[in-house]
């Protein structure tokens, strides 16, 4: 949906057929999917990677590099379900005009598996016996057991994956160091031309690009890691479009002359999110009190200021499967009464203690987000009401999501509880790479380090299920068991709130892409 936009703004900067974005307020530190843990990688990747689906708005697949979506009517999908066989288009050429094949595909499986590759989500390919290329254009995955959710998982624009060049990259699978980390080769519609770090990421149109040549003739990813930098810079013309907007200058966009803005219900939650392992966070109790103890109207109302949707469960509502469970009431007492039962009580002084330990949570926020500091101030107060001390601590943000080989602040647990928004592609309810036991960093996303050995065997099944109705319940009983645990408290999921200026034309963004069809934006 779009907001009417108001007269024009000075076009400072602009340059006809050039857009000019950022993302998120974050920087950049790798362009290689395969090795990213920052947001803005999403969207870039979606510009340039080599993918064999993308989505619609409503989460259905689109073929890219495939001709057709498995299914097991079109014996894509093995009876058994352990194995999947795709088939890729023909004439399809990389971005340096290399052609495109399924030894690709089988090489880029190989550095997938090769263990000294820093790549943070693994629990995909553990998945996988074999990746094997009857012919030229012909790829089947051997699953070790039936596998229902693949596309989710690989090669598409939802994945943490894509298909890598083998000529680029090959015969070698060792690619921590490589240099197409800072300027990959893909398919995507445009391709990189330079890293700046710290600075900026420069696109180009593809001119390989199978589908035909985008409108665009460069994009500009500026990497900008302050709100008030991307509001001025929105207004000046600087800056054409500014993505994943939240708080309060998600409602002030809305007033700049010459600014339209789109809104879709996102995949993500944003929250307070607990390393289950720190002492002071390890008791579920301890956990299940902190949520009664947080007000989330106000989170909703005050930090997000409405541009976000109250829910409890730690899965996204626009998730398949997803099960509706009834937001929790503020209520003090009861989080008073259960820390209580956990041994933690009250010295003179008001402050909670157990065996002489005063209860402290370390709280890790990135900086320069407003709504992240907001937010710790409430949860300062609130928890400060129930006697326990709260300790705020702001890291830059590069450090803050920067991967646990380069000592990532959550990725490496240096919180108890650490404010941010989670979450994985939102085609399905799985639990994978962030709530089960095999992806702790660095092997998954699972910066909670929450360990459920009965919420493990569920996921396991929900994801070998292919019946939906039986899947379904599957689904309602881990989420059930993860929201009993509380690895982390939603605030809000977060509605994806992007301003741009009226110049940009055929942007379409929703909670399946950032984009809609790269191919038809045009400034």
């Amino acid at each position: 949906m779009m907001a009417l936009s108001l007269g024009t703004i000075p076009a400072v900067g602009s340059t006809p057929h050039v857009l000019q974005f950022n993302y998120d307020e974050d920087d950049v530190e790798t362009l290689n999917p395969f090795l990213a843990t920052a947001a803005p990688n999403a969207p870039l990747s979606e510009l340039t990677s080599a993918e064999f689906v993308r989505f619609d708005a409503h989460g259905n697949p689109i073929p890219e590099l495939v001709t057709t979506i498995p299914t097991k009517a079109n014996h894509g999908i093995s009876a058994d379900g352990r194995t999947i066989t795709w088939h890729l288009r023909h004439a399809v050429k990389w971005s340096d005009g290399a052609p495109f094949d399924a030894d690709d595909v089988t090489y880029t499986f190989r550095v997938a598996m090769d263990r000294d590759n820093n790549i943070p989500v693994r629990a995909p390919w553990e998945r996988l016996a074999a990746v094997t290329a009857p012919n030229r254009y012909t790829v089947v995955f051997h699953f070790k057991a039936p596998y229902a959710l693949f596309l989710a998982d690989y090669f598409s624009t939802l994945s943490q994956t894509c298909v890598l060049p083998k000529h680029v990259l090959g015969p070698g699978t060792k690619i921590n160091q490589a240099p197409f980390n800072a300027l990959p080769v893909g398919i995507g519609p445009f391709r990189y031309t330079a890293f700046n770090r710290g600075n900026d990421v420069e696109l180009e149109a593809n001119p390989y690009y199978w589908r035909g040549h985008a409108k665009l003739q460069r994009i500009v990813y500026k990497m900008i890691t302050e709100e008030n930098t991307d509001y001025t810079e929105l207004q000046t013309g600087e800056l054409d479009l500014w993505a994943l907007i939240n708080g309060p200058l998600a409602q002030r966009v809305r007033t700049l002359p010459g600014i339209a803005v789109a809104t879709a219900p996102g995949g993500i939650m944003s929250g307070a999110y607990f390393n289950t392992q720190r002492p002071a966070v390890s008791d579920p109790r301890v956990r299940q009190a902190l949520r009664f103890a947080t007000d989330q109207p106000t989170m909703v109302n005050k930090i997000a200021l409405g541009n976000g949707l109250a829910q409890r469960s730690l899965i996204a509502s626009v998730a398949e499967d997803y099960l509706a469970l009834p937001t929790i009431t503020y209520d003090p007492k009861r989080a008073a009464a259960l820390l209580d039962a956990a041994g933690w009580r009250r010295r003179p002084d008001g402050v909670r203690q157990k065996s002489g330990v005063p209860l402290a949570i370390e709280v890790a926020i990135p900086g320069g987000y407003a709504p992240s500091a907001n937010a710790a101030n409430v949860l300062h107060a609130d928890w400060g009401a129930i006697g326990v001390t709260v300790n705020i601590h702001v890291w830059a943000d590069s450090q803050f999501f920067a991967p646990a080989t380069a000592g990532g602040v959550i990725q490496s647990g240096k919180f108890d509880a650490a404010l941010f928004s989670n979450g994985g592609a939102p085609l399905y309810a799985t639990l994978t790479s962030y709530y089960t036991c095999a992806d702790f960093p660095p092997n998954g996303f699972n910066v909670d380090r929450y360990c459920n050995p009965r919420v493990d065997t569920l996921n396991a099944r929900y994801a070998q299920t292919f019946d939906p109705a039986q899947r379904k319940e599957i689904a309602a009983d881990f989420q059930r068991l993860l929201d009993a645990d509380v690895p982390g408290i939603v605030f809000y999921q977060r509605i994806y709130v992007s301003a741009y200026t009226n110049r940009l034309r055929g942007y379409h963004p929703s909670t399946f892409s950032s984009w809609g069809d790269p191919l038809q934006l045009e400034m």
